[in-house]
């Protein structure tokens, strides 16, 4: 959805100007004349934009001052990211010009500062919301989730089978390639099971199974062996590996297939480390939990705006602009209320 457009340098307009600023009979200053002498006044000016585009503009300029309050020492990093935007956005168009085009026609912002400053306030207010969530996790939160999520380093082997699936295949063939995949897993962990019966060394045997079918290019010829890791040490399609580890005991290999968007494993525990500590884990586990909520319940966003916005007693005196303010926000927690129901 495009934004409304934002009129920039208003206030500068109003109060500042540059030279002599004609008035009208009242005092009102003016913002255009034209040949008969009739003039448009700062105050017409002002009710038009208010009912049309100043809402937006408003709650900009509400964010951008708590948002500085609140989170000085992030202001550098919030002006290094909004420039990096800019510039992202005009290597990618191909030239200043061409970005605010880009701008108008998609964002509906008139300058590229105007751009600019959009991503700056964007940037402290993603700040804002992870602070108020990680602000607000229990220690029951915690203690459950480094109980049942938390795990230690595992050192794993796994033997990856991916379907030969193309763009231009109809689902049916995608299905029995998928199938094939599936069946050749299924066959491996069948290997492993008349192994085990015959007292073999599974290690050994995992080993060479990984070298004859894993698809895995990088561990296949080291016995598909990954390493010792944990979450967050490998592309995420991994974590489901360390989380099907956990049920292991050392030397147990998995005996269902572990199905990611990678294609199907089977894997072999050899090791377990020790578990990092609670205290140690805390960080760690806030900056989990914390996007687990977000994702959840986007409705904590506009409970962490609300929060901020209270701490510094907003008032917003003109009546017109409260009353819009007041549904803007009736009409944003019914939303995000209504998507996590």
């Amino acid at each position: 959805m495009k934004k409304k457009v934002l009129i920039l340098g208003v206030c500068s307009l109003l109060l500042c100007g540059c030279g002599k600023i004609p008035t009208l009979s009242n005092g009102d200053e003016a913002v255009v004349t034209f040949k008969d002498g009739d003039m448009i006044s700062a105050n017409e000016f002002y009710e038009e934009i208010k009912n049309t585009y100043g809402l937006d503009a408003l709650i900009n300029m509400i964010d951008k001052y708590v948002f500085e309050k609140e989170f000085a020492d992030d202001i550098e990093d919030a002006l290094a990211y909004a420039k990096a935007s800019v510039d992202q956005l005009i290597t990618y168009t191909g030239s200043e010009e061409d970005a605010l085009t880009y701008v108008q026609q998609y964002y509906g912002y008139q300058t590229l500062d105007a751009y600019q400053n959009f991503a700056y306030i964007g940037y402290l207010q993603s700040i804002a919301i992870t602070e108020y969530v990680k602000e607000n996790i229990t220690e029951e939160e915690l203690k459950d989730y480094y109980e049942n999520e938390v795990y230690p380093d595992m050192t794993i082997s796994h033997i990856l089978i991916t379907p030969d699936v193309t763009d231009d295949m109809t689902d049916e063939e995608k299905e029995e390639e998928e199938d094939k995949a599936k069946e050749t897993i299924e066959s491996i962990i069948d290997k492993l099971n008349e192994a085990k019966d015959n007292d073999e060394d599974i290690e050994s045997v995992f080993a060479d199974l990984a070298k004859e079918y894993s698809e895995d290019d990088d561990t296949k010829d080291d016995g598909g062996n990954l390493g010792e890791i944990n979450i967050g040490d490998l592309d995420s399609n991994y974590d489901e590996l360390i989380k099907a580890a956990s049920k292991l005991k050392d030397g147990e290999y998995s005996t269902e297939v572990i199905t990611t968007e990678l294609g199907y494993h089977v894997i072999l525990k050899t090791k377990t480390g020790e578990k990092a500590s609670y205290d140690d884990s805390v960080d760690t586990m806030k900056d989990a939990i914390t996007q687990d909520k977000l994702n959840e319940d986007q409705s904590l966003m506009v409970d962490a705006i609300r929060y901020y916005r209270d701490l510094y007693e907003l008032d917003i005196i003109d009546s017109e602009m409260d009353s819009q303010y007041s549904i803007y926000m009736n009409n944003l927690i019914n939303t995000y209320s209504n998507t996590t129901e």
